[in-house]
């Protein structure tokens, strides 16, 4: 079986400038995926690169696998620091530990934790209409059991 840590090690040796390791699987009938983004954006070409450079690594005579190389994609759950990152400005949506479900955009980013910032229209004492309300929520990481970008076509 292909080792996991192996690929890792060899997915980051060859890791571009502002490109990042998100994740590797590695099945068991050895169907390896490693999902790869970068700050810059991520082309098909980086992609292709990655994969060559696991295929020229590996020994297929000795150990039998599918190779699978692309970007995590919008709709999937973040899985590294670097995701949050990236995303700063942008529309994220938290389930945090207690299964609460915060939207708002991913005003930071830092080592420990995120700060989001949600909005909602509230009636505001005083006012006979609803208001705009801004809430700031500093979530650990360790809080935030899946976090993920909202996709909008607008």
């Amino acid at each position: 079986m292909v080792d996991k840590s192996k690929i890792a090690e060899l997915v980051s040796i060859h890791l571009n400038d502002g490109m990042f390791l998100v994740d590797v699987t590695v099945s068991s009938l050895n169907v390896i995926n490693i999902y790869i983004d970068s700050y810059n954006g991520l082309k098909i070409d980086d992609c292709a690169r990655m994969s060559r450079h696991i295929e020229e690594k590996l020994d297929r005579n000795k150990e039998d696998y599918e190779l699978y190389v692309s970007s995590p994609g919008l709709s999937r759950p973040f899985k590294v620091k670097d995701q949050y990152f990236k995303n700063i400005g942008r529309e994220i949506k938290v389930i945090i530990n207690d299964g609460t479900e915060l939207k708002g955009t991913l005003k930071e980013a830092g080592p420990e934790n995120i700060l989001l910032e949600t909005s909602s229209m509230e009636k505001v004492e005083g006012h006979k209409k609803k208001k705009t309300v801004f809430r700031d929520y500093n979530l650990d990481y360790n809080e935030i059991k899946i976090a993920k970008v909202i996709v909008s076509f607008k």
